[in-house]
C-alpha cells in the first residue's frame, strides 16, 4: 500500500465506486478513475498508477458484465469474439504509441465526439430498440464488428485510450442494431477482455498497488452492478441521457488537456 492519507484514500474509494457506475452504463469511467489516482497517488511513477487503475477497473467490469447478463439477453459469444480482436488490437496499437504525437490526436478526437453527440441528439431513436429484435445477428454484421468494432477501437486503445468504452457502445449500437443497454451489456465482456490482457502485462511487470486496487475494487464493484441495474430498469433514454453527459465531458477534459 502506497503512503497516503486516511482522506485521500477515501476520496479515492468513491472516485472508484462512481467510475464503476459510469462504467457501467455507458462506459468512460476511467475518465474519472485514472485521473483520481494520478492526483491521489502524487508520487507515484505512473506505471503503478496505470497497473492499479486497471486492477480496480476490471473487478467492477466483471461484475456489471455478470449482471447484464444474469438478467438480459446478451450476445456473449459475439463479445468475447470481439474483445478478442480488441485484446490483439490494443496489443497493436501500443506498439505505435511513440510513432504518434498526442497533441495531434487530441483534436481529432474531439471533433468526432462533438459530431457524435450531434448525432445522438438529432437522432433520439438511435439505440432505442434493438433491431435484432425484429431479426436475427448476421454473420456479416458480427464479422464487422469483430474486424472494425474489436480490432479498430482496441487499436485506438493501445494507441490514445480515452473514451474506448463509450466508442464500443456506441460502435456495437451502429454496427450490430442493438439498443444501447444491450450495446452497453455486451461492451462490458468486451472491456473485461482488454482490460484482463492489460493487467497481465502490469502483473508481470510488478506495477500495481494490490493493497490499494483491492480495497477500490470492492467500491468500484458496488458502483459497477447498481450501475447496470440502474440502466436495466430505466431503458435505453436514461442511457442516452448518461452518454451525452459522458462524452460532453470527455470533449471538456481533452479540451482542457490539449489547450490550457
Amino acid at each position: 500500500m502506497p503512503d497516503i492519507t486516511l482522506s485521500t484514500l477515501v476520496l479515492l474509494c468513491l472516485a472508484a465506486l462512481v467510475a464503476g457506475w459510469i462504467d457501467a452504463v455507458v462506459g468512460g469511467g476511467g475518465l474519472l478513475l485514472l485521473p483520481a489516482l494520478l492526483i491521489g497517488l502524487p508520487n507515484a511513477a505512473y506505471p503503478y498508477v496505470a497497473g492499479t487503475n486497471k486492477a480496480v477497473a476490471i473487478v467492477g467490469t466483471t461484475g456489471a458484465a455478470i449482471t447484464y447478463v444474469r438478467r438480459t439477453r446478451v450476445p456473449v459469444w459475439t463479445a468475447v469474439r470481439v474483445g478478442l480482436a480488441a485484446l490483439a488490437g490494443s496489443t497493436a496499437g501500443a506498439l505505435f504509441t511513440t510513432a504518434v504525437d498526442e497533441e495531434v490526436l487530441r483534436p481529432l478526437i474531439i471533433v468526432v465526439l462533438v459530431a457524435v453527440a450531434a448525432f445522438v441528439i438529432l437522432k433520439p431513436s438511435f439505440g432505442a430498440r434493438a433491431e435484432e429484435d425484429r431479426a436475427p445477428l448476421t454473420r456479416a454484421r458480427i464479422v464487422t464488428a469483430i474486424v472494425l468494432v474489436g480490432g479498430g477501437i482496441g487499436f485506438y486503445d493501445g494507441l490514445f485510450g480515452p473514451g474506448t468504452g463509450t466508442f464500443l457502445v456506441l460502435a456495437l449500437t451502429a454496427v450490430l442494431h442493438l439498443d444501447l443497454v444491450t450495446a452497453s451489456a455486451t461492451a462490458k465482456i468486451v472491456n473485461v477482455c482488454t482490460n484482463a490482457g492489460a493487467l497481465v502485462t502490469f502483473a508481470l511487470s510488478g506495477t500495481v498497488y494490490w493493497q490499494l486496487a483491492a480495497l477500490m475494487a470492492a467500491f468500484n464493484l458496488t458502483g459497477g452492478m447498481v450501475g447496470a441495474r440502474m440502466a436495466l430498469s430505466k431503458g435505453s433514454g436514461f442511457v442516452r441521457g448518461v452518454l451525452l453527459v459522458v462524452v460532453f465531458s470527455m470533449v471538456a477534459k481533452l479540451g482542457w488537456d490539449q489547450w490550457s
